[in-house]
């Protein structure tokens, strides 16, 4: 056999899976473009039910919901930015069985149980995360910015000396929605965090008392999160905080799980060596004893 044959026949598996790969991504392209088609045609309905946060808030406080449009295209980018959203979430678990039909031939059938759960949990954490931001911060978000407005309890005109100031809010519906979509999305990928970590750990790429020594890391590394993706109030920077800490622990309580079990697995199948341990340990401890 030729050198140009040999590489010929070792270069033949890569373009299959090439050719399968791309086979994937056209078919998640078109289900993304199918969702969002579909979700053009009531952007309108599904706009009304995600102004629901802000109506309510608006009407505890005696005011009519009214969103502008500030630009003529405005309205079209809109039901554009919805659909792309209700698109994706359409169209996420048919791209996910693509994902997964994509590499499932190349795992061994304790990797197919063990990856499978995570594929699961891994949309329902962010519909979870996009939910509790939809209900619990968001409304919280603008009642503390809503209540910067000036106006008597009438609704009349506060007076300050001699001239009237009334300061009502009048928002652009583009910026609005912005605002929602960055919370929901924002925490639904912060809800991933669990998910990701306790996947990494039954890698053997984490492990629970590595996690549990870089806390304080983490502490700063939340909040610089916190920071950057809530807008600048302390409300929903400090729920923000918690959530994902609160998940952070979480997520060390899982690793410690997964590695409980590998253990006890190992051990009934006589690869796990308790003195080998002890010795590691004892080893430690005499090292730190010395520093």
């Amino acid at each position: 056999m030729s050198q140009t044959d040999e590489i010929d026949d070792s270069s033949a598996p890569l373009i299959e899976h090439l050719a399968e790969l791309r086979n994937r991504l056209i078919h998640s392209v078109v289900a993304f473009v199918i969702g969002m088609v579909i979700c053009f045609t009531v952007a309108t309905p599904i706009f009304n039910f995600l102004t629901a946060p802000l109506c309510q808030v608006l009407a505890d406080r005696g005011q009519d919901c009214d969103l502008i449009f500030i630009s003529p295209q405005e309205g079209f980018f809109v039901a554009i930015k919805v659909s792309l959203l209700g698109g994706f979430l359409l169209a996420f678990p048919y791209i996910g069985l693509q994902m997964w039909r994509f590499v499932a031939p190349g795992l061994y059938k304790t990797e197919k149980g063990a990856f499978l759960p995570f594929l699961i949990a891994s949309p329902f954490m962010f519909i979870l995360g996009a939910s509790f931001a939809f209900y619990v911060v968001t409304p919280l978000a603008y009642d503390f910015f809503l209540g910067f407005q000036q106006f008597g309890a009438e609704g009349e005109a506060v007076v300050e000396e001699t001239a009237p100031l009334s300061v009502v809010f009048q928002g652009s519906a583009q910026e609005y929605l912005n605002l929602t979509i960055k919370f929901i999305v924002a925490f639904g990928l912060c809800f991933q965090l669990p998910v990701l970590l306790t996947l990494m750990g039954k890698a053997g790429l984490v492990s629970a008392e590595g996690l549990g020594n870089v806390r304080k890391y983490a502490v700063v590394g939340i909040l610089v999160l916190a920071a950057l993706v809530t807008p600048p109030d302390v409300i929903t920077q400090v729920i923000l905080f918690v959530v994902v800490y609160g998940l952070y622990e979480v997520s060390i309580f899982l690793v410690r799980r997964v590695e409980t079990k590998r253990e006890e697995k190992l051990r009934a199948e006589g690869y796990y060596d308790d003195e080998d341990l002890a010795d590691a340990e004892m080893a430690e401890f005499d090292e730190e004893d010395d520093k």
